[in-house]
């Protein structure tokens, strides 16, 4: 039996209603509700709408900030630093990248950190964004709030899974890279806890330092931790990674893990860069669609499976789902039911 679908344009609308009904004005609901909707659209499922019932929760407790304005700590022509206020972190991300598309037309880059913005989603749901405008977009987060990714070597957690994306024109197909510095996320352990489902790997370490494919064991005594990207092999390079997000999040906005914690949220680094500064954007797609063309061209390891570029899956399944409408995990839509009913929110109705 085929899973229910739904349009995407009502799982928008529905989600914004709940944000509003929840306490935001029209435009933060909007951009929350547009990330959230563009993260299942992309196959990024625990990423998506399975965070609009925690975001709730959060504008109910106070958590996450309703009304007003980040705060300008910061402003050089081409850098400009946030005090986010724990508004919503997808509004203050598309309003980041507006900002430094505006400084990058005038500078060739535009750079924005915020500090104490609230959870930003999928961070794969902005690139695109930028590349249909010929830009480059950088953008990473960390949260200073928690810690579930002990480094390299170590038992004891100091990272968050820390992801690092770019969204790369090529005059084509946008290369969209969306990838965690560590093994796995803090979403999908959660989930497959929950469910009592093992990881694919053994991507976590326990308590006492042995790698296992149980995500309970970050849930039990002694609490384990998230292993770094390359896991026992190589994770001296994901831990590297992990620190250079630190250093370009928490560092560069003056606030991070030597600051006490306020709750769920994220630092934010976004740096929009405009190829039209440098060589030009022909020449830089000339580049960067060869370089696509060359992975296309590769010979595939398993006979039938063509290499793709990062990204390449999550955009032909998006424009699938916006006219076939959006399957979601089963979970999600249950979750949001008392929220609904709460607030007063007619569920979406499934189109197949």
């Amino acid at each position: 039996m085929q899973p229910p679908t739904y349009s995407a344009e009502a799982l928008t609308v529905f989600a914004t209603r709940l944000l509003r009904a929840g306490g935001l004005s029209q435009d933060k609901a909007d951009a929350v509700a547009a990330i959230l909707v563009e993260g299942d659209l992309m196959g990024h499922d625990t990423h998506g709408l399975a965070l609009l019932a925690p975001y709730l929760g959060e504008l109910e407790s106070g958590s996450m900030r309703r009304d007003g304005d980040p705060a300008v700590l910061a402003d050089a022509p081409a850098a400009v630093t946030w005090d986010g206020r724990r508004l919503p972190g997808p509004w203050l991300v598309l309003r980041a990248m507006q900002l430094a598309t505006e400084r990058a037309a005038r500078c060739g880059t535009g750079t924005v950190v915020i500090r104490q913005s609230h959870h930003i989603g999928c961070l794969a749901a902005y690139l695109k964004r930028a590349t249909d405008q010929g830009l480059l977009l950088l953008l990473t987060c960390s949260d200073a709030n928690s810690a579930s990714v002990a480094p390299a070597g170590g038992l004891d957690p100091v990272f968050t899974p820390n992801p690092i994306s770019a969204g790369i024109p090529t005059g084509g197909t946008p290369v969209l890279v969306d990838i965690s510095t560590a093994a796995t996320t803090n979403g999908l352990t959660n989930r497959l806890h929950k469910e009592g489902k093992k990881l694919p790997a053994p991507w976590v370490l326990d308590g006492n330092g042995r790698p296992t494919d149980d995500p309970s064991a970050l849930f039990t005594e002694p609490k384990g931790t998230i292993l770094p990207l390359g896991g026992m092999d190589s994770g001296h390079k994901g831990y590297g990674l992990s620190l250079l997000v630190e250093a370009l999040t928490g560092g560069l906005a003056g606030h991070g893990r030597a600051d006490p914690r306020q709750g769920w949220g994220a630092t934010v680094f976004l740096q929009v860069i405009d190829p039209r500064a440098f060589a030009g954007l022909a020449a830089f797609t000339r580049q960067t669609a060869e370089v696509a063309r060359q992975c296309h061209a590769s010979r595939p390891t398993r006979a039938g499976a063509a290499v793709r570029t990062p990204g390449e899956r999550g955009l032909a399944l998006a424009q699938r789902q916006r006219k076939t409408g959006v399957a979601l995990y089963p979970t999600i839509l249950p979750a949001l039911e008392p929220w609904a009913a709460k607030l007063g929110i007619a569920m979406p109705a499934s189109i197949a």
